[in-house]
């Protein structure tokens, strides 16, 4: 980095981008109903996958050009992808000019695979771990990830406790008719457990497309549902999508991501990745920029830098969720990298 300056990354509406989110690989060992269709689909082959090298060029160069501070690793599920601790301890070595300290370094999991690694991924320099969970009723998680696995995801939850990371947060997609009376059970879960809840409105972004906005539960029912029984209070906070709320009582907190009812478009500081190297400005992107072929065809640090930033020029300022101007994206969740 010696005799080079760093220089923000603002989009066309004046927003600075610092988090890059990663998708490391588009496979799954669930199918939930809001990600990916039960049968299907169509993987990447392996060598379409960008290399563990190809993965932390980007992100060094996102970290050393432009000062981005958080990176977050996403799938299909991250922890499919073999010798993950390894990506991650490359990832965690990157230090951020502006300040000389290590990128923040998270990542979402579905937490089935995660009793064998929460250990391995915290020394390898993991920071903070998200795990996904629909339902704390066996028979209703089986139906709704169209897996029986639970137990596992539980166990995770717990592993991630046991290998230090704090806090470990645990992502709910709230559906209406479906999972939507058990707000307060991950509640009682979470302040049990010395977990925090993220409630998150259910998206358009299932393989099916059957998204309708009355399958939306609000996140501010959800608050209020929990602060009937636990009270609640708000938390200030910066640009990260949650709106967080702690209980008056210090029994912790949870985050509610109002994606649909409230979204958070206008502080939207994030851009990713997708497995095969495909550069999207937002998660309901319809362009791609192809940072793969900048990679394989001989392009220089300088290069890709210069795409990166041509991109971000192209950000809208915000997706248009409910109204008629909104365009869903060609792919669903699991391709793109949540």
């Amino acid at each position: 980095m010696s005799g080079r300056t760093t220089k923000p990354l603002i989009d066309p509406f004046g927003r600075t981008v610092r988090d890059l989110r990663i998708s490391v690989t588009d496979r799954c060992n669930f199918r939930c109903t809001y990600c990916m269709p039960e049968e299907g689909m169509q993987w990447l082959d392996r060598s379409e996958l960008l290399s563990f090298e190809e993965i932390e060029r980007v992100a060094r160069v996102c970290v050393e050009r432009f000062d981005f501070d958080g990176i977050r690793l996403t799938g299909g599920e991250p922890t499919v992808r073999a010798q993950l601790p390894v990506l991650v301890e490359m990832l965690a070595a990157l230090r951020v000019p502006a300040t000389g300290r290590a990128v923040d370094l998270a990542m979402t999991t579905n937490g089935a695979t995660l009793g064998l690694l929460a250990g391995e991924l915290r020394r390898a320099g993991l920071n903070r771990i998200n795990v996904s969970c629909d339902s704390l009723r066996p028979e209703r998680f089986a139906q709704m990830a169209r897996r029986d696995q639970l137990a596992r995801v539980l166990d995770g939850i717990e592993a991630a406790l046991a290998a230090g990371f704090s806090p470990v947060k645990v992502n709910v997609v709230m559906m209406r008719g479906v999972n939507d009376d058990e707000a307060v059970d991950f509640a009682t879960f979470g302040r049990e457990r010395r977990v925090q809840p993220r409630f998150i409105e259910f998206m358009p972004l299932d393989a099916d497309g059957g998204w309708t906005m009355d399958q939306v539960v609000p996140a501010d029912e959800t608050v209020a549902a929990i602060d009937a029984v636990y009270p609640l209070e708000p938390v200030a906070h910066g640009p990260e999508p949650a709106a967080r709320y702690r209980y008056r009582d210090g029994g912790g907190e949870i985050g509610v991501i109002p994606s649909v009812t409230r979204p958070f478009c206008g502080d939207c500081d994030r851009v990713r990745i997708t497995a095969e190297g495909k550069f999207r400005t937002c998660l309901f992107a319809l362009d791609e920029h192809d940072l793969r072929a900048v990679l394989r065809n001989g392009g220089s640090d300088g290069d890709l830098a210069l795409a990166i930033e041509a991109a971000v020029g192209t950000k809208w300022a915000g997706h248009h969720i409910g109204q008629v101007s909104f365009v869903r994206p060609p792919r669903s969740m699991s391709q793109i990298g949540g």
